[in-house]
């Protein structure tokens, strides 16, 4: 992969990490400015579970942040597209789709099947 393209890709995932970032700094924001008194029960139950729905999707962006940073890392270390398992490098395309994937098409179809077997 050229340096260029590497620096697209630095690019791009700085941009996901500021913007996930930002998003928990709303949260925490709105959480903290929350002083909703409900006299319907209902009014406060939908309250409630708006927020939990907001947690989780939270919850979620906090496990791609981690994946993002990982990304990252592996750009400074020269490991960025490079597949974990079989060691040959992620098509471009992948990663333009999800630059933080590890592993090419194949091995997490692999990955996928083995997990799915052990499911059953």
């Amino acid at each position: 992969m050229s340096k260029e393209e590497l620096e697209q890709f630095r690019a791009i995932l700085k941009g996901q990490l500021a913007e996930l970032l930002g998003h928990g700094e709303e949260t925490v924001a709105e959480m903290l400015d929350e002083k909703a008194l409900f006299a319907d029960p209902a009014d406060r139950a939908l309250f409630e579970s708006n927020r939990n729905f907001t947690l989780r999707i939270r919850d979620r962006e906090r496990k791609l942040i981690t994946k993002v940073k990982e990304a990252l890392e592996r750009i400074d270390e020269g490991t960025f597209g490079i597949c974990e398992s079989c060691e040959e490098e992620i098509p471009f395309k992948r990663l333009e789709a999800r630059p933080v994937t590890t592993l090419c098409v194949e091995c997490k179809t692999k990955a996928e099947d083995e997990e799915k077997k052990l499911k059953s």
